[in-house]
């Protein structure tokens, strides 16, 4: 086959080279955004930073005026005493097991009542979900005596029940993973589980968990971090030191004559690692299931 002129023309022809991939040009109309997120970043950054700083100083150095935010003679001696001189690791066992067990019982019951409320139908849904989730409006100052009283009444008053059970089904639990089964979980799915012959719990435990890992992941951090986190509830029904919480020992520490800020200080930088160290480990699911069913495709 010969090769005619036009192809030899065409194949003379300079290829077009790629098209090189524009850079980003900067838009002033941001400018007001980006300081105003540096802004709020400092902010919240800024207790934290001086709780740092202040937790190497000694006790007289904490409130020096003009204040300093870096220690002038840096020194270890206040977690040392912290340490040495409180049950400081006992209060951090007791946390995190109250928030891990809280935790797991937050995430099964919540996914199963979510599930419910999403693909079930029952006399009287739509009431009990207007209850449940009207709860939300209603501040715990309110209801902390009444609640008092009847775990009291029900026979819970130990630490170990009390800082556990009234906080296995929240209403935002709920509301948020019958929200994400309601967008997320087809019915053909359920129909061809139960077409196969899988009971109702068995295609909840095999089909739907799966389902719902990025909206189980933001319930965990947010269960978790509010347990660990708990303040007001442990110093109600909490009275036997050796069932304090890092919360509560901390706010001993800061009620007992003398007040300790700087070892108050040192408690607080490390009650905050495992709480940071849960949120920097599960901030994708965190934020992977708050987003989620957020856009319809």
């Amino acid at each position: 086959m010969t090769t005619t002129a036009l192809d030899r023309t065409a194949d003379a022809r300079p290829q077009a080279s790629a098209p090189r991939p524009s850079r980003p040009r900067f838009r002033p109309a941001r400018l007001g955004l980006y300081v105003t997120l540096f802004l709020l970043v400092a902010i919240y950054l800024a207790p934290l930073v001086w709780a740092l700083s202040s937790s190497f100083k000694d006790r007289s150095e904490i409130f020096s005026f003009p204040p300093e935010l870096w220690p002038g003679e840096p020194t270890t001696a206040n977690y040392a005493n912290l340490l040495a001189a409180q049950p400081f690791w006992s209060w951090t066992l007791m946390s995190t097991g109250v928030a891990l067990v809280s935790t797991a019982a937050v995430v099964f019951l919540c996914s199963l009542a979510g599930f419910g409320f999403a693909k079930y139908e029952f006399r009287g849904k739509r009431l009990l979900f207007d209850v449940m989730f009207s709860s939300l409006a209603i501040p715990f100052a309110v209801i902390v005596v009444p609640l008092f009283i009847l775990v009291a009444e029900l026979g819970l008053a130990h630490p170990l029940f009390a800082l556990i059970v009234p906080w296995v089904a929240p209403a935002f639990g709920i509301f948020m993973m019958r929200q994400y089964a309601e967008q997320s979980i087809p019915d053909e799915i359920l129909d061809a589980a139960r077409i196969d012959g899988c009971s109702e719990f068995r295609t909840f435990w095999t089909i739907v968990l799966p389902l719902l890992r990025p909206a189980l992941g933001a319930l965990a951090v947010w269960s978790f971090l509010g347990a660990y986190n708990n303040l007001l509830w442990p110093l109600v029904i909490v009275s036997e030191p050796e069932f304090y919480t890092v919360p509560l020992g901390l706010q001993a520490l800061f009620g007992a004559e003398g007040r300790q800020y700087d070892l108050v200080l040192a408690g607080s930088i490390l009650a905050a690692v495992p709480a940071i160290a849960v949120f920097i480990l599960l901030r994708k699911q965190l934020v992977s299931g708050l987003t989620a069913g957020a856009v319809k495709s």
